[in-house]
C-alpha cells in the first residue's frame, strides 16, 4: 500500500468507483480506493440498478443522461460487462399533473437533444404488451432506458480506474482520519497509513461512521427498502425480445423484466428505518427478513396494471438497506469546515448518477469547480439544523413519496418548525403560511387560517395565486412589510476589513460611510458564484448580505482569501433580523415612526444609516429587492417582533401590510432582477447577466484570472425578460416557473430560470437565458410542456428608468 496519494477515497460502491475512475480521467492517477470489505458490499450489490435519463432538475438530466452513455464505452473501454439492458422505458400519466410533468420533460428532453417522446397507446401496447393501459392519460417512451448489472458497472469502473494506475485495496477499513496544518490528511488502516491530499468519503451505509471520523455529523438515515422477482411467465418468455420497463409513478411502484420474469419494487407509505444509531460494521452482504405485507398495497396496483404479476409466482425477495438525505439528493462535495474533505453520500439513483456524480467530483477535487451548478446536491444546502429528527421526518416523506411529484413552488410539511423567529407567531396570526429556507420558517403569503400549510399540488396557478396578487398589489399601490430575516448577514471588523473585501469581491469597495455597493463574488471558472450588497458602517466595519440558503456555500470563497492580522469576520445571520418596507407609500410609513429625516436629499438611493425606528436601534439601508422604493431595517433578533408590530401598525395607517415571499418574487421579476441559484449561478459569466458593469479590473480580487478570460468572450447567451401572451396563460391557467425550455421557428434558444405573473403590471413574465434573441422577437415557452407565445421585451415592465426606486 503506497504511503502518499494525491486522493483517498473510502467506500468500494459504485459511487466511489466511478470517482476514482474520473479522477484518473482527469490525471490524477495516485490515487486510491480503500474498501472495508468486498467490493459492492453495502446497497450497490443488491441495488434494482434501473437507469433513466430525465429529471426535473435540468443539471441533473444532463448528467444521468452522460451516465446511460457512459456504460457502453465503460465496456468497450475495460473489456468488462456492465450488463447493459436498454429495451426502453414506458412513462404513465394517470393524472394531469403527472401530464403535465411529462410534457414538459418532453420539452426539456427537446431542447438538451435527448430521446423522450410522447407514443400512442397502440404503439405502447406494441412496445409493451402485458400493460393494460386503461385510465393512461399520456404516454411517453425513453429508448434508452433500462438497467444494468450493479456489480459488472462497478467492477468496470474498478478496472479503467486500475488500468489508469489507481489502487484499490479491499478488506481495509479506515479506522482514522486526521487533518493536518497544510490542510492534507492521514487516513489510517490497519495495514498501513496514507498521507493524502484528499480524503472523499463516498463509503454508502457507513457515510456518516466514515464522516464522525473527521468530527461532521451528516444529515443520513438508512431505511429498508423491498423489491422481488417473480418466476418465469409464459408471455415473456415468448417473446424473442426484452421488454421495456414500466414507470407508473402515480401507482407508486417500479417494473421491468428480469429473466423470464418481471422485477417490481415499490415505495410504501408504512416504511421502516434502519440503523437509526449507526450501521453496523460487520454488516456487509446481509438482507432483511421479507415483509411483502408492508408493500401488499403497491403490488395490488402494479397488479392492475400489469395483471401476468397476479399469475406468477415469486421467486426472489430482496430487503435491503438504502441511506437517504433529507431531500433524496446526495450530500456532494467539499465540505465547507474542513479543508480537502470532500462528501458523496445520501445516493439513491445510483445507477442513472454514477458517472454523471464521478464526473463532477473529479472536476471540483482536480479544477476547484465542477462545470454545471450543482448546488440541488451540495453538501452545503444544509446546516447544523438538520438534526437527527428533521433528517427522520423528511426521509419519511421522501421514501413514502418517493414517486410524487415535486411541484415548483412547493412546500413540504415534514420535519418543519427547526429554526423560528420571535415574530413567528404573530406572523402566523395574521394567516401566513410558511416555507423552509435554510432551516428558517420564512412567511410566504398571509391572509390564510392560523396553521395552515402550503398547499401546491400542480404546475397550474395554485389556491394561493389570488392571495398572492393581493399583496403584490398592495405594495405596489401602497406599502408592503416583508421579513427579509433569512438573507444571510456578516459583518467585517478591523483595520484590514476593506482589504480583505477588495481581495474577495469584483467591484471596489465603499470607501465612504454610509455608502452601499452591490458586488459579484466570482466562482474559479470565471462565473457569478455570489451576488451581495456590501455596507460600510464605519470607518472599520463594513456589513455583507447575500443570499440566505448559500450561506454555507459562501463559506469556501470567504475561507479562500485569508483574513488579515487583527481583522475580523463573523455571521450575524442568527443574531440579527430584519424587514423590507417596500412600496410609494414606504417613505411616509416609515416617517411616523422615526425622527431621521427619509427625505430623498437626507436620504438616497443605496445609502444606509443607523437610525431609531419605533424606538429600536436597526441598521436601515436605502435598497429593495421589490424594485420600488424602499428601505431594509436590520436589527437584533430580540427586538424582532417589537418591530414587526410596530411596523404594522404604521402600516395601516396607510393601507399596507404583511407581504410574503411568493409576491416578492413577482415583484423583482417586473423589475428584472437576479436571484442567486436561478440567475446568478457559477455556469453564468458576468456579461450574461448584466453584472460585467461591476468587474472592476483596476484591482486584484478572488478568480480575477478566470473572470478576465471569460470576459474576454462574446457572452454565450444573455439574460432576458419575456412577456408570455396573455390568452394563452390564462387558458392553461398556468405561468413559466423555471425550467421550461424556449425555442425560436422550432429552434431550441434557451430556458427560462424564473417566472411569476406580474401582478403589479398584469402580464405573465419569465426570465430566460436566450441566444441570439432580440427585442420584439416573438418565442415560445414551453408552459406545462405546451408551446406559449412570448415576447423578448427591451426592458422591464416595471420602472424601467428607476424613478420609483430613487425617488
Amino acid at each position: 500500500m503506497r504511503a502518499h496519494a494525491q486522493a483517498v477515497i473510502i467506500g468500494g460502491g459504485v459511487i466511489g468507483c466511478s470517482i476514482l475512475y474520473h479522477l484518473t480521467k482527469l490525471g490524477w492517477t495516485d490515487v486510491v480506493l480503500l474498501e472495508r470489505n468486498e467490493l459492492t458490499s453495502g446497497s450497490t450489490w443488491h441495488a434494482a440498478a434501473n437507469i433513466h435519463g430525465l429529471h426535473d432538475n435540468n443539471n441533473i438530466t444532463r448528467i444521468q443522461n452522460y451516465t446511460m452513455d457512459l456504460y457502453n464505452a465503460l465496456e468497450a473501454e475495460t473489456g468488462q460487462s456492465c450488463g447493459v439492458f436498454q429495451p426502453g422505458s414506458l412513462y404513465l400519466a394517470q393524472t394531469e399533473a403527472r401530464e403535465h410533468q411529462l410534457r414538459l420533460q418532453a420539452a426539456k428532453a427537446k431542447y438538451y437533444g435527448l430521446k423522450f417522446h410522447e407514443v400512442s397507446r397502440s404503439e405502447a401496447e406494441a412496445l409493451h404488451p402485458l400493460v393494460n393501459y386503461d385510465g393512461i392519460r399520456c404516454i411517453m417512451f425513453e429508448p434508452s432506458g433500462g438497467n444494468v448489472d450493479p456489480s459488472g458497472v462497478t467492477n468496470a469502473y474498478a478496472v479503467g480506474a486500475r488500468q489508469a494506475g489507481a489502487e484499490i485495496i479491499r478488506f481495509c477499513p479506515v479506522t482514522a482520519t486526521e487533518p493536518q496544518p497544510d490542510g492534507s490528511w492521514i487516513v489510517r488502516t490497519e495495514k498501513g497509513d496514507i498521507h493524502t491530499q484528499w480524503v472523499v468519503n463516498a463509503a454508502g451505509l457507513w457515510g456518516r461512521e466514515v464522516a464522525a471520523l473527521a468530527g461532521l455529523t451528516l444529515p443520513l438515515q438508512p431505511t429498508e427498502h423491498q423489491y422481488f422477482v417473480t418466476e418465469t411467465i409464459a408471455e415473456v418468455a415468448a417473446l424473442d425480445r426484452r421488454l421495456p420497463s414500466v414507470a407508473d409513478r402515480d401507482g407508486e411502484y417500479y417494473l421491468r423484466q428480469e429473466g423470464k420474469g418481471l422485477l417490481i419494487g415499490a415505495y410504501e407509505k408504512d416504511m421502516r428505518f434502519w440503523a437509526e444509531d449507526g450501521t453496523p460494521l460487520d454488516f456487509a452482504h446481509e438482507l432483511f427478513p421479507d415483509d411483502l405485507d408492508r408493500i401488499e398495497p403497491n403490488m395490488m396496483r402494479a397488479i392492475d396494471r400489469v395483471p401476468a404479476v397476479g399469475t406468477a409466482g415469486i421467486k426472489r425477495v430482496i430487503n435491503g438497506p438504502m441511506i437517504w438525505s433529507p431531500d433524496s439528493n446526495v450530500l456532494f462535495g467539499p465540505v465547507p469546515e474542513l479543508r480537502n474533505y470532500f462528501c458523496c453520500n445520501g445516493i439513491i439513483p445510483g445507477f442513472s448518477q454514477s458517472g454523471g456524480m464521478g464526473l463532477l467530483a473529479a472536476d471540483w477535487i482536480v479544477t476547484g469547480e465542477t462545470r454545471y451548478d450543482m448546488f440541488a446536491w451540495d453538501v452545503a444546502r444544509f446546516g447544523d439544523w438538520a438534526d437527527a429528527a428533521f433528517t427522520k421526518a423528511r426521509v419519511r416523506d421522501q421514501y413514502a413519496n418517493r414517486f410524487k411529484i415535486h411541484f415548483p413552488n412547493e412546500e413540504r410539511a415534514a420535519g418543519r418548525g427547526v429554526r423560528t423567529r420571535p415574530a413567528y407567531a404573530a406572523q402566523k396570526d395574521l394567516g401566513a403560511v410558511f416555507g423552509l429556507n435554510y432551516g428558517w420558517e420564512h412567511p410566504l403569503y398571509y391572509g390564510y387560517p392560523v396553521g395552515s400549510v402550503d398547499e401546491t399540488n400542480g404546475f397550474t396557478r395554485q389556491d394561493w395565486w389570488t392571495q398572492v396578487g393581493e399583496e403584490a398589489r398592495m405594495l405596489r399601490a401602497r406599502a408592503g412589510i416583508i421579513d427579509i430575516s433569512n438573507f444571510a448577514k456578516y459583518r467585517v471588523k478591523g483595520t484590514g476589513a476593506e482589504n480583505w473585501l477588495n481581495a474577495l469581491f469584483a467591484n471596489t469597495m465603499p470607501r465612504i460611510v454610509g455608502r452601499s455597493c452591490l458586488t459579484p463574488l466570482i466562482g474559479v471558472r470565471g462565473g457569478i458564484a455570489g451576488d451581495f450588497t456590501v455596507t460600510r458602517t464605519a470607518e472599520d466595519e463594513f456589513w455583507i448580505i447575500g443570499s440566505g440558503m448559500a450561506e454555507r456555500y459562501h463559506q469556501r470563497f470567504f475561507n479562500a482569501v485569508p483574513l488579515p492580522e487583527g481583522t475580523s469576520f463573523a455571521s450575524l445571520t442568527k443574531r440579527i433580523c430584519g424587514f423590507n418596507v417596500a412600496g410609494p407609500a414606504s417613505r411616509e410609513m416609515l416617517q411616523n415612526l422615526t425622527n431621521t429625516s427619509l427625505a430623498p436629499a437626507d436620504f438616497p438611493f443605496m445609502r444606509s444609516a443607523w437610525i431609531t425606528v419605533a424606538g429600536i436601534k436597526v441598521l436601515a439601508l436605502r435598497v429593495s429587492f421589490t424594485g420600488d422604493l424602499g428601505w431594509e431595517l436590520h436589527c437584533e433578533e430580540r427586538d424582532q417582533l417589537v418591530l414587526f408590530e410596530a411596523l404594522i401598525t404604521a402600516g395601516e395607517a396607510v393601507g399596507a401590510g404583511p407581504v410574503g415571499s411568493r409576491a416578492l418574487m413577482s415583484l423583482r421579476i417586473e423589475k428584472g432582477y437576479g436571484s442567486w441559484g436561478r440567475e446568478y449561478s457559477p455556469e453564468y459569466w458576468p456579461q450574461e447577466v448584466g453584472l460585467d458593469r461591476l468587474c472592476k479590473m483596476d484591482k486584484d480580487f478572488l478568480n480575477k484570472t478566470a473572470v478576465m478570460q471569460t470576459l474576454a468572450k462574446p457572452a454565450r447567451e444573455q439574460l432576458c425578460i419575456l412577456e408570455l401572451d396573455a390568452a394563452q396563460t390564462d387558458a392553461s391557467n398556468a405561468d413559466a416557473t423555471g425550467g421550461e425550455p424556449v425555442f425560436s421557428q422550432g429552434e431550441p434558444i434557451g430556458r427560462v430560470t424564473s417566472g411569476a405573473y406580474g401582478y403589479g403590471v398584469g402580464q405573465s413574465l419569465a426570465l430566460a437565458f436566450l441566444r441570439g434573441a432580440e427585442p420584439g422577437q416573438e418565442v415560445e415557452v414551453m408552459v406545462l410542456g405546451v408551446p406559449h407565445k412570448a415576447v423578448v421585451l427591451a426592458e422591464p415592465p416595471f420602472d424601467p428608468s428607476g424613478a420609483r426606486l430613487r425617488g
